[in-house]
């Protein structure tokens, strides 16, 4: 059984020349404070209807320490989440919330470090009367993502590894770099060109 906490040191853009566009969460996804370290872990998903956030304040009390809750939002125009949900989640253990959705009390969540990846934020919360299940299949930036897939995120952009492929991707994905390590970049550039000459020259441009 590999380690999960393995993909921690694998960028987003290794796992996305691996897995395809399919897998990478839409640009709209993004850190919310700067220079925000890249996080990795097992989904948490959940489901949030158009302005209500019952669903994510209970996720925080059930997920998993080192888990990312992964959320799938009815609307931008009500937070999700703010100043006190995000400590109580990173006092609990949880490393990260991914949300297709906005947030407010970002000051408070960048003072404590509480990695976000979100739409925005906006000062009005949400209702808390929707219940619908945790841990089903959600959508979440154009990615479907299931309960214990492995999501990686960083300042790149968020990949989305599915969790019965998570040991082979993680193997490839290190095999990769370890190669591009190797490589100095006159013996890139110098097979780079080759294959950019080939194309043109199979286009039937010369120059």
């Amino acid at each position: 059984m590999y380690d999960v906490t393995e993909f921690a040191n694998i960028p987003p853009t290794t796992l996305a020349d691996l897995l395809g566009r399919e897998q990478v969460m839409d640009i709209g996804i993004r850190p919310l404070w700067q220079s925000m370290p890249r996080v990795a872990g097992p989904a948490y998903t959940v489901r949030c209807p158009a302005g209500d956030n019952l669903m994510l304040h209970a996720a925080i009390h059930r997920a998993e320490p080192g888990s990312i809750i992964v959320v799938e939002s009815g609307d931008v125009d009500y937070a999700l989440a703010g100043g006190n949900v995000c400590a109580v989640a990173q006092r609990r253990g949880v490393a990260a919330f991914v949300a297709d959705g906005v947030i407010r009390d970002l000051a408070e969540v960048r003072a404590m470090a509480f990695p976000v990846f979100a739409r925005g934020v906006i000062p009005i919360p949400g209702t808390k009367s929707a219940v619908t299940p945790l841990n089903d299949r959600v959508r979440c930036g154009g990615v479907y993502v299931d309960a214990g897939d492995i999501v990686v995120a960083d300042e790149e952009g968020i990949v989305v590894v599915p969790g019965a492929r998570g040991e082979h991707v993680l193997r490839d994905a290190q095999a990769k770099l370890a190669k591009e390590a190797a490589e100095s970049l006159d013996e890139w550039e110098a097979a780079h060109r080759a294959r950019i000459d080939a194309i043109l020259t199979e286009h039937g441009v010369k120059y």
